[in-house]
């Protein structure tokens, strides 16, 4: 269970540091713009340089920081340890793409939380003895986001026709209503922060041809796999995973057109819509999200 984070206090693996804590902090670095990858070319018989697309790196942490108990020396080693044994753990090391959280909360901002691992936990043990350990962290977000706390989710059904129909002669404009007790179709979701973020997204069976749209980009992601009853297949856009899996852990292809690396929510309101083959009509889309911002 995450820690309730006071101003200037931030998690790490489980542990609370920073202020009216026994870590603190003396500086912080790396929560700025984050590192960029750059394409630019210097033309060989030219003043100037032709500016190429830039793309962001992963995002570096690095702190300096010291733990503090005066004279308890063991307490000390106790604090090092929490720290290093959660980014030691084997299904996190040996898991390509798992990663771990590291929870910043500053004044006027809700906490966020970048995702990554712990590169680097350098302690200096010549002051032990009087309960005081200098630091220095390095922590490695996948990418250059800070992400909200709380997972967002909706669940968006199959196409329904609902009875009635129109009525002629139809007379241009044509509006459609919502059914009583709806007031928007099931597939509009509305995306706090201020960066688009990646979701994640489930197709439960049974049904076939699932075909996943982004309404405002017209972005699709689709597949030609039949996904049975009680299976499931998930795509996950996250940069840290990418995949597309079954729920026993086979991968499933998509199309040449669908993008998982352009696949995005853009902040605000927008809608997605899907298509399958479903008699039943039962399969669903589960959707998963947690708003992003690209500055604290």
């Amino acid at each position: 269970m995450n820690a309730n984070l006071q101003d200037y206090q931030h998690e790490l693996g489980g542990v609370v540091i920073g202020t009216r804590t026994p870590v603190p902090i003396a500086a912080i670095e790396g929560l700025g713009r984050a590192e960029v990858r750059t394409a630019d070319v210097e033309p060989p018989a030219s003043d100037g340089i032709w500016l190429g697309a830039d793309y962001y790196s992963g995002r570096t942490v690095r702190i300096d920081a010291a733990i503090r108990t005066p004279g308890e020396p063991g307490r000390a080693l106790d604090i090092l340890a929490d720290l290093q044994r959660i980014h030691d753990d084997t299904k996190l090391r040996l898991t390509g793409g798992a990663t771990t959280e590291l929870r910043v909360k500053f004044p006027g901002r809700d906490v966020r939380v970048l995702l990554g691992r712990l590169r680097k936990c350098e302690p200096d043990l010549a002051s032990l003895v009087h309960g005081w350990i200098p630091l220095d962290l390095e922590f490695v977000a996948a990418d250059h986001l800070y992400y909200g706390e709380d997972l967002q989710r909706t669940t968006i059904p199959l196409g329904v026709i609902s009875d009635g129909g129109f009525t002629a002669p139809v007379v241009a404009p044509i509006i459609v209503n919502p059914a009583p007790g709806q007031p928007m179709r099931p597939g509009i979701i509305d995306v706090a922060g201020k960066a688009p973020t990646w979701p994640v997204l489930r197709i439960t069976g049974p049904c076939a041809h699932p075909v996943i749209t982004h309404v405002e980009t017209g972005r699709r992601l689709e597949t030609t796999a039949t996904i049975p009853a009680g299976d499931w297949v998930e795509i996950d856009t996250r940069p840290t995973w990418r995949s597309v899996l079954r729920r026993n852990g086979g991968n499933v292809p998509l199309t040449g057109t669908s993008r998982l690396d352009t696949f995005s929510l853009p902040p605000g309101r927008s809608e997605l819509r899907w298509t399958a083959t479903d008699p039943t009509n039962t399969a669903r889309l589960a959707v998963s999200w947690r708003p992003a911002w690209p500055t604290l």
